[in-house]
């Protein structure tokens, strides 16, 4: 190794190299009839050629990334879930706009590149992409040594979907009367962990211990993967019986419970939540004991249980109920739509520059 090669200055990339080998059956594993080029172009190639059968076809797109639950990935050297937090993140937010996935490209910056890891984390982009019917076109990892220490990485990602302009979700379809329909989170997901981190720091708990209070090890608790809706979302909007009574859907991420659904509520709309309709998860409830603080005072950082919304009309709602269960995804009614005037202070109203409708919670968590 010269002094001034680039393996001198930290960058390896026969070790890049044979990361890419270690994901490639993974990633091919995703590929379908519509992926052209294989793994390892320049660039991700999908045969989109079946929109001639559309009318006016919409494309949706999303990006995110898993934020700082990866410190905890880390810190116990587990990253085979990593991946599904990153889809669950990014292509939920597709399906929420009424959207079907189509590809997704991932992004992995690191310190070091190590083979195995980088390898793990994108088995698991790749086996979540498959149960949500998301090819893996692409993706890049990037070895930034002196930016990031020899452990550390973030990880990204990107996806595309499409759909039928009149089947367009949104605020535009929701009508008053229509019920709330809510859906069992898997946990905390991928939100709040600065805060959870925070937490855990002010009561000297390390991710490697023990908590009798949590029922494991801290670390592997707070790894439980985010809980994937497209594939279930996907398909009960193409059931005849009862997809065209779904008017929105809303990801319920960044900003918490009222905040993301006024987001797909219209002007004008409220919408009181009841707290009684569910439990929130013991993690949550440990969490907040541990902080000295009310499960009320988090409903703007965690989901506290809920992951996704459906508003859908009112005479279709247990019907949406018994097909979610039906998918494995425990769902209830939490709250109606209405637009008849009333005050609404003390209600959530839009959120990250939408002007959306009013949501607020109220009455106390069911024990």
């Amino acid at each position: 190794m010269t002094e001034n090669s680039y393996a001198a200055a930290g960058v390896d990339t026969a070790a890049g190299d044979l990361a890419v080998e270690l994901m490639k059956a993974a990633v091919a594993r995703t590929h379908g009839p519509n992926v052209l080029g294989g793994v390892g172009g320049f660039a991700g190639l999908f045969d989109v050629s079946f929109l001639t059968s559309y009318t006016r076809p919409l494309l949706a797109t999303s990006t995110d990334g898993v934020g700082t639950k990866v410190a905890i990935a880390q810190a116990i050297d587990k990253h085979d879930t990593i991946g599904q937090d990153l889809v669950g993140m990014v292509v939920d937010d597709i399906v929420v706009v009424g959207a079907k996935p189509l590809f997704m490209t991932d992004y992995i910056a690191c310190g070091k590149v190590v083979p195995e890891r980088i390898a793990s984390i994108v088995a698991g982009i790749a086996q979540a992409c498959s149960d949500t019917g998301t090819a893996l076109v692409g993706g890049e990892t990037a070895e930034h040594p002196g930016l990031l220490g020899a452990e550390d990485y973030d990880v990204a990602g990107a996806a595309v979907g499409v759909v039928e302009t009149d089947a367009l979700l949104g605020a535009q379809r929701v009508l008053h009367g229509d019920v709330v329909v809510a859906m069992a989170s898997s946990g905390l997901h991928s939100n709040g962990y600065s805060l959870v981190r925070h937490i855990l720091a002010q009561r000297g708990i390390g991710y490697t211990d023990h908590s009798a209070e949590l029922g494991g090890v801290v670390g592997e608790v707070l790894l439980e993967p985010t809980r994937l809706y497209t594939g279930p979302l996907v398909r009960l909007l193409d059931d005849p019986a009862v997809g065209g009574a779904v008017h929105a859907y809303s990801h319920v991420t960044g900003g918490g419970i009222a905040a993301n659904l006024a987001r797909v509520l219209p002007v004008g709309s409220w919408v009181e939540l009841d707290r009684s309709s569910w439990s929130p998860s013991p993690v949550f409830r440990v969490l907040s004991d541990f902080a000295g603080a009310t499960l009320e005072s988090t409903e703007g950082t965690w989901n506290l249980g809920i992951g996704m919304f459906a508003v859908v009309a009112p005479d279709a709602a247990s019907s949406v109920i018994a097909r979610l269960e039906a998918e494995d995804i425990h769902s209830w009614v939490a709250g109606r739509v209405s637009t008849s005037p009333r005050d609404l202070g003390g209600f959530e109203q839009g959120a990250k520059g939408v002007d959306g409708g009013a949501v607020r919670l109220v009455g106390a968590y069911a024990s």
